[in-house]
């Protein structure tokens, strides 16, 4: 059977889609987790809400969450962390105090500024075997990916990962 046939109709474990990207998640995350923890002091989850508040700052906790993809209990641990390191900062909205609205510190700028390229660094070296031309044509094949599993899943529900 062609490689092609194998992704369409899997015969084993190894031949569905999502075990391969899995996989390949679960060899490579290691590399960003370590430097994460050994140069930084952060875990997996800091990162993530970390990076996503370098691009949308002042969300709403419950915001962040589905941004990130994780459940609001496991946001909410990683985000009082981040304040008690001071990488970010809670700031409460004057006419509703309840409301509160997360921003990166100086210090939590600084950190995403140098962990950023080192983890843009290993996607580098991941994609070296790729031409720039297999690198674009990747790029949008993932995109459509993308597209198709937001198809299947409009309301972006989503299960704890495998890793949880």
């Amino acid at each position: 059977m062609s490689t092609d046939d194998l992704l369409r109709h899997p015969q084993q474990q190894n031949d569905l889609l999502l075990y391969r990207l899995y996989r390949i998640h679960a060899t490579a995350r290691p590399l960003v987790v370590r430097m994460c923890e050994r140069d930084y002091g952060i875990t997996r989850r800091e990162w993530l809400v970390l990076s996503c508040l370098s691009e949308v700052e002042g969300v709403q906790s419950s915001e962040l969450a589905r941004h990130v993809m994780l459940d609001r209990a496991r946001t909410s641990r990683a985000v009082t962390s981040l304040a008690d390191k001071g990488l970010l900062r809670r700031e409460p909205k004057p006419s509703d105090r309840r409301e509160v609205h997360l921003y990166l510190t100086d210090e939590g700028r600084r950190v995403y500024d140098e962990v950023f390229p080192r983890i843009a660094a290993i996607q580098r070296e991941l994609l070296a075997p790729f031409t720039e031309a297999e690198c674009e044509q990747f790029s949008a094949l993932i995109a459509r990916l993308q597209a198709s599993a937001s198809r299947l899943n409009p309301g972006g529900d989503w299960l704890p990962s495998l890793e949880d």
